[in-house]
């Protein structure tokens, strides 16, 4: 063959591979617009029609690739009085892919910065976001870096796309109080509108108690959910729904730096925590204020801070205060 025909064959080859390359990447395009749009459509309205205004969070840089979010669940928009009804942190680790939550009872009786003793939720009601960040950074000394506030309205429809096939879970006791459907005893596989009765319910022997439990335990496996292949097919229509039940300050690039270590880490079991430990608050009645939880406050600090700690740093720490030398 001569050159020149060795030429215009590797043009030839070049001009298909950019043409393939280019067809791949518009039908991409189409792809993504028309999944985020069929997201949407089956949203509706969510948060971004709320006009409630908070002061701006100013949670600082994360540093050593240690991420915090505060999750905060709420079904009470615009409600000028609307308190958290469900407030965690979500504890990213950039380095070896730890995912951990810590959920914070609502009841537990703290100092507000700028105002007296409250419950903890009330933080949210006074000055929103920010001021939550604030008041977990003045009695647990944590940096919370983002948030992500959820509106409850959209729980169904973000679960029943995350897990069509919807989440097992065993229920130990009939659920129905106070939340308009009743769940029966018994393992079954219960889908959005279900879970989130299944999650809010606290009628039972454990109360508030137990509503956190089943909180961390249905996040736990749609986290498992969310890394599976279904889920990365479906991404731009999970975007789509999810995108207007929750106000989040949380960027793009941290988002997909996240996504990227939940899926290379997805084998691993996201570790929780509840705050106040078991045995380290009793219930209390304060005047003007309710039914509290009055916790041992630097118990409860200590064990936050070495929950949200690495791996290896934990090991460290342990073997420092076992040696009889220190």
């Amino acid at each position: 063959m001569k050159r020149r025909d060795r030429k215009k064959l590797k043009r030839k080859g070049l001009r298909k591979f950019f043409l393939v390359t280019a067809i791949i990447l518009v039908i991409g395009i189409v792809y993504w617009i028309y999944q985020y749009q069929s997201g949407l459509s089956l949203a509706g309205n969510g948060l971004k029609d709320d006009k409630t205004d908070f002061e701006p969070f100013e949670g600082e840089d994360p540093q050593f690739g240690e991420i915090n979010v505060l999750l905060l669940g709420s079904d009470a928009r615009g409600d000028e009085d609307a308190r958290s009804d469900s407030l965690m942190i979500a504890h990213y680790n950039q380095t070896t892919n730890d995912v951990k939550l810590v959920s914070i009872m609502r009841d537990v009786y703290v100092d507000i910065p700028g105002y007296s003793k409250q419950k903890i939720n009330t933080a949210f009601a006074l000055g929103g976001p920010e001021l939550v960040r604030k008041t977990i950074k003045e009695n647990f000394d944590i940096d919370v870096h983002y948030y992500a506030m959820v509106d409850f309205a959209g729980f169904p429809k973000i679960i029943d796309v995350i897990a069509p096939d919807g989440i097992e879970v065993d229920i130990k006791s009939t659920m129905s109080h106070g939340i308009g459907m009743t769940l029966k005893p018994g393992k079954q596989i219960l889908h959005g509108d279900q879970l989130l009765g299944y999650v809010r319910y606290r009628n039972d022997i454990k109360s508030d108690f137990g509503r956190v439990e089943r909180q961390q335990e249905v996040l736990s496996k749609v986290k498992e959910q969310a890394v599976s292949i279904h889920s990365l097919i479906n991404l731009p229509k999970i975007l789509g729904v999810v995108n207007p039940y929750i106000d989040t300050n949380v960027d793009n690039k941290t988002i997909l730096t996240i996504g990227k270590g939940m899926l290379a880490g997805k084998s691993k079991k996201m570790e929780t925590l509840r705050i106040p430990l078991e045995h380290s608050f009793v219930d209390k009645r304060v005047s003007g204020v309710g039914e509290v939880l009055s916790i041992d406050l630097e118990e409860n600090k200590k064990a936050l801070q070495d929950f949200l700690l690495p791996s290896d740093e934990v090991s460290s720490t342990e073997l420092e205060e076992d040696d009889p030398q220190n």
